[in-house]
């Protein structure tokens, strides 16, 4: 099992972050079976006022690369993403076109 962490901001307004954390307890079904079947085996996403973190542990063999393919090809999750666009904006200094970006770990105890 491989672990990753990654972030994201939220737009500074009080009004989309509460929209967004409303999506997040009713995420769409066919969004929940994506990720599953992409080999995540556990999600979390915390939020500290518009920085989101968010905790996944994958299969061995799960790849971002082939995530980011299968998602391409399914409507309802470029729906999903391009619904979640809406709330979202990069990080500064991140590249263009990017938005979750995967955290280097710097301590473990």
């Amino acid at each position: 099992m491989k672990r990753y962490c990654l972030a994201l901001d939220l737009k500074e307004d009080p009004e989309l972050i509460a929209a967004y954390e409303e999506h997040h307890r009713k995420v769409w079904p066919e969004i929940i079976e994506s990720i599953k079947e992409s080999g995540i085996r556990h999600m979390e996403i915390y939020r500290v006022q518009n920085r989101l973190f968010m905790i996944v542990d994958a299969d061995d063999d799960f790849s971002f690369e082939r995530k980011k393919l299968t998602d391409e090809s399914n409507p309802r999750v470029q729906l999903w993403e391009s619904l979640m666009a809406k709330y979202q904006q990069a990080i500064p200094g991140s590249p263009p076109g990017e938005k979750w970006l995967v955290m280097e770990k710097i301590f473990s105890l």
